[in-house]
């Protein structure tokens, strides 16, 4: 869709299970109410989200003129990034795997009518 407005952010060093509890907690919801959710949530990833959000709105405004008031957050997603592998040394010379989870986010945002 092409008035649309997205923000993307890569490789962050969150897990996107935990990531996707808080974009579901906004998605559907206007710009305002979306950051006041964000600003009282007391999850980690929460700063990172609402960075995000800032970053599509601005996008939006820029590209396409939509005012923040009538942003609607349209489609809030996370996918999966790389793994990173390390070693946690055990009793007995053993090592067990630990894996350090990345994620992607999108996050897009729609003016709530065709005229501004």
């Amino acid at each position: 869709m092409q008035n649309e407005a997205t923000a993307k952010i890569k490789y962050i060093r969150l897990s996107p299970h935990k990531v996707r509890r808080v974009l579901d907690q906004i998605r559907g919801r206007n710009y305002q109410e979306a950051l006041i959710i964000l600003e009282f949530m007391p999850y980690k990833s929460c700063k990172t989200i609402k960075k995000l959000l800032e970053s599509a709105a601005d996008n939006a405004y820029k590209n396409h003129g939509y005012t923040k008031n009538k942003l609607i957050i349209n489609k809030a997603f996370v996918d999966m990034g790389p793994k990173l592998k390390r070693f946690q040394p055990r009793a007995q010379g053993r090592a067990f795997k630990i894996y350090k989870p990345t994620c992607h986010m999108t996050i897009k945002v729609t003016a709530t009518s065709l005229n501004n």
